[in-house]
């Protein structure tokens, strides 16, 4: 028997992603690893050991609490602590251990083993001053990107992977950047087989929505909840533009790089929605209030928030050549899921989410 290691086993990418990873490969064992700092992530625990996956509570800040007698085929490593404000105005240690030290764990369990990675990365580790100085035009609900821009790798269709690395991108997006620099060396050294995706924002139920990191759950719930909200930067108008991908259809990809990790090897891939399953702040405001039936306050705060950006969009064209991959769920369809959820489940979600 195969053996899977997911590491951020019952955070949301993690949890998900090894559900169906047992889903749909029966004949093969999947571990899930979590440290279960982030609240919420203990409701995951059952879910996994009710389809099958083996849940290990574990740190990969600890190379001891990753080791198993078995032999490791694949590592699908999804632990990280994943907001862009982590150290802003505090210490950077836990962002840093977690993120590089984790990582360096992870990799030697690989490289004991022999075995395939897929590291999750970031779109953050593109620079956001660089970003953020795009040139652009706005509409009534959102700010777009225009197709002429002064610098390579980006459209109207999103940023590609050619886009320029050199600038500040946050310390979540540095350690995520040198993450993929110590997989590829690992990569070359040891002869061993992985694939680097950079995702946009990742969404769906069991999400744990928080204002750093899952946007679109804590806007449902505040909507489902009746708490309030606030468009924080570029003038509090709510036009800010992010592409969401829902996990269903990153499972979807997963799926066919496992199937696919030689002819796949090294390859560092942007992932997300796109332009066609993006939404502005005041967008998903709309389809919020039509999948809960709530109209809820929503506070404008002018100033910026440290390295926020007025659009990210995710040009694809790459992984959709090398895999024949595409997203289809749309903004519409993932509210309304995240919205029916929360509803199933509000005596749980109400204390986290709220």
């Amino acid at each position: 028997m195969m053996t899977y290691l997911v590491t951020g086993g019952a955070g949301f990418v993690g949890s998900n992603l090894a559900i169906r990873l047992k889903r749909n490969y029966a004949g093969v064992r999947v571990i899930a690893v979590d440290n279960l700092r982030r609240r919420g992530s203990e409701l995951n625990v059952p879910r996994l050991k009710e389809h099958g996956v083996e849940f290990t509570h574990g740190d990969v800040r600890c190379l001891e609490d990753l080791n198993w007698s078995e032999k490791i085929d694949l590592i699908l490593e999804c632990s990280a602590e994943p907001s862009v404000l982590a150290g802003y105005g505090g210490s950077p240690e836990y962002v840093i251990n977690t993120n590089l030290v984790g990582l360096l764990n992870c990799l030697e369990v690989g490289r004991r083993n022999g075995s395939g990675i897929i590291f999750i990365s970031t779109s953050r580790v593109y620079p956001f001053r660089a970003i953020d100085s795009l040139e652009f035009v706005e509409s009534s609900t959102r700010y777009e990107l225009v197709d002429q821009q002064g610098v390579r790798g980006v459209s109207s269709a999103g940023i590609t992977e050619e886009f320029p690395l050199n600038g500040n991108r946050s310390l979540y997006g540095a350690t995520k950047l040198a993450g993929e620099l110590m997989l590829q060396e690992y990569l070359e050294m040891y002869g061993l087989r992985g694939i680097i995706n950079r995702c946009g924002v990742l969404t769906g139920a069991w999400q744990m929505g928080k204002v750093e990191q899952g946007f679109v759950t804590l806007w449902a719930a505040q909507h489902v909840f009746g708490g309030s909200l606030s468009y924080i930067g570029y003038g509090g108008k709510g036009k800010q533009v992010r592409d969401v991908l829902h996990i269903e259809d990153f499972f979807h990809l997963i799926d066919l790089e496992i199937q696919n990790l030689d002819k796949l090897n090294g390859e560092i891939f942007n992932v997300g929605g796109g332009r066609s399953i993006s939404v502005s702040l005041q967008e998903l405001t709309t389809l919020c209030k039509e999948a809960s039936g709530n109209c809820i306050p929503i506070k404008q705060i002018p100033e910026n928030r440290p390295a926020d950006l007025r659009i990210y969009l995710t040009d694809n064209r790459k992984v959709q050549n090398k895999t024949g991959w595409a997203p289809s769920i749309s903004p519409a369809e993932i509210v309304a899921e995240i919205v029916s959820w929360i509803c199933d489940h509000q005596d749980q979600l109400r204390p986290l989410l709220l």
